[in-house]
């Protein structure tokens, strides 16, 4: 058993999203760990998804809120910013209450990552309408350590729907 500190290249990396658009560019994080789970897949020469169908959407957003992790220093303003994004208008920025590895509000603390870190969980009613802009712009952002959102990063999407398997290679 060894570490990425010690064996940072991987010939694949295998996990899970939280959803998938057409493009393959994934919500991911759900749980808490999407740094740990980014730094993991930026180390791999392939990435593959596995889902069932229920995880497919048209855009993201609307399906899943979408994780950003942010330092606990000054957080209520990272929250605001990030809110006040261009590329993240339409969104409500809640700040993760209870276990970091649950998006959904299940205690009265905040929850910290394995980091140590916050999680603002971005609520949209409507797509997003450029994922990758809003990668960018999100991790541009002065106190957002990383986000959930994974683009062109995937190499293959095997999906378990009610016809059966099927893949999607990007």
């Amino acid at each position: 058993l060894v570490t990425l500190d010690t064996h940072s290249k991987l010939d694949v990396a295998i996990d899970g999203a939280d959803e998938v658009d057409p493009d393959l560019n994934l919500v991911k994080g759900g749980g808490g760990a999407l740094l740990r789970e980014k730094m993991v897949e930026v180390c791999a020469e392939k990435f593959i998804v596995i889902v069932d169908e229920s995880k497919l959407c048209d855009g993201l957003g609307p399906g899943f809120p979408v994780p950003v992790e942010i330092t606990p220093f000054c957080h209520e303003h990272t929250i605001r910013t990030i809110a006040a994004l261009p590329s993240c208008a339409g969104c409500e920025a809640v700040l993760r209450m209870g276990s970091s590895s649950s998006n959904k509000p299940d205690g009265d603390n905040i929850a910290v990552t394995d980091n140590g870190n916050y999680i603002v969980d971005l609520h949209f009613t409507d797509p997003i309408k450029d994922a990758p802009k809003m990668a960018s712009e999100l991790k541009n952002t002065v106190g957002v350590v990383d986000h959930g959102i994974f683009c062109g990063m995937t190499t293959a999407v095997i999906i378990a729907g009610s016809d059966g398997i099927s893949v999607k290679e990007a």
